[in-house]
């Protein structure tokens, strides 16, 4: 499962940051979401990005947010079978009002952060039935090739340029979505997340998302054709769970998402003052220990530079055969 070859030759190991869920909701709508910029939780966001010139953060947004609460809220709806399935059991805003050529002070602002790039969060974030946020859920591949070109076509239309993968909602992957990405041009897929798994070279993810894939290398699914990632690591990991991802030569996968507090329900790793300083002390901590051995990159850099590597004969250093989507 080890990969050696993704990573550039003065290199020991890598890290990303990367937070979800981000979309212009503001402090007087349901919940913030990044839409009162740097008076909220992107503030956080730029504070690290000042304080550690070497980071990059990628950024999962989301096209046109609908979703207002993640749990169900509609109950006696919600105990019906066959009508639970077919209709939305939370409360969801209007097509539209979040939609992000509607809100280009946001889309502004965004392209204006440093070191930063942006990539796919779904089109609405929300699915009818009991998995609320899994928007791709139990979906054809024709209905997902239509949400994906449209998605992109609401960024394209914002004018905010985004790296060639996706976050899917819910960590919701399937061999369906992989085919729409892959005819759509997209790159890489983060769909798993593991902060349980004790880390070693041959640690498979086993816990959100897609299982069994590598959890601190990148590898090769839908046939070879897009390359994952698993996150490893949020506010509740100990520093030593990255020491030991570096340690290992893997990608030490860092997330976040920007809501803390959703109707109530607290985020674990929502980006807020707390989570922000202890990353600042991780970060601080990590540049002491490794200097430059330690590639601050992000996803679609290590995908670029997988691929520049593939072009040129040497694809077969990625990995084992290369998976299927599951």
């Amino acid at each position: 499962m080890n990969i050696p070859h993704w990573l550039p030759a003065d290199k020991r190991a890598a890290l990303c940051f990367t937070i979800d869920d981000v979309h212009p909701a503001k402090g007087r709508d349901a919940y913030e979401a990044g839409g009162d910029l740097d008076k909220g939780a992107l503030g956080h966001v730029q504070w690290l990005l000042e304080r550690h010139p070497q980071l990059h953060t990628t950024l999962f947004v989301t096209a046109d947010w609908r979703e207002i609460d993640a749990h169900i809220t509609r109950h006696l709806l919600g105990k019906v079978p066959i009508v639970r399935d077919k209709v939305y059991l939370t409360k969801v805003l209007p097509r539209g009002t979040m939609r992000l050529d509607r809100h280009l002070e946001f889309v502004r602002y965004l392209k204006a952060l440093p070191h930063t790039d942006m990539a796919l969060h779904g089109l609405h974030h929300v699915h009818k039935g009991r998995r609320i946020p899994a928007e791709f859920h139990e979906r054809n591949q024709v209905e997902c090739e239509e949400i994906v070109a449209e998605m992109i076509a609401i960024f394209r239309e914002a004018g905010l340029p985004f790296s060639p993968g996706m976050c899917p909602p819910g960590w919701e992957f399937s061999e369906e979505l992989g085919a729409a990405m892959v005819s759509h041009g997209l790159k890489f897929i983060a769909s798993s997340r593991d902060i349980r798994t004790p880390i070693s070279p041959n640690a498979v993810t086993a816990m959100s998302g897609v299982p069994g894939v590598s959890l601190i290398f990148p590898e090769r699914v839908c046939g070879g054709q897009l390359l994952h990632f698993a996150s490893n690591f949020q506010a509740t990991s100990p520093l030593d769970r990255a020491i030991e991802i570096i340690e290992s030569g893997g990608l030490l996968a860092i997330k976040a998402h920007i809501v803390k507090n959703c109707c109530g329900h607290i985020a674990l790793d929502g980006m807020d003052e707390l989570y922000r300083n202890y990353l600042d002390a991780v970060f601080f901590d990590l540049e002491q220990r490794y200097g430059d051995e330690l590639w601050w990159t992000s996803m679609a850099e290590i995908t670029a530079f997988v691929d520049g590597a593939a072009s040129v004969g040497t694809n077969q250093h990625y990995g084992e055969e290369p998976r299927v989507c599951s």
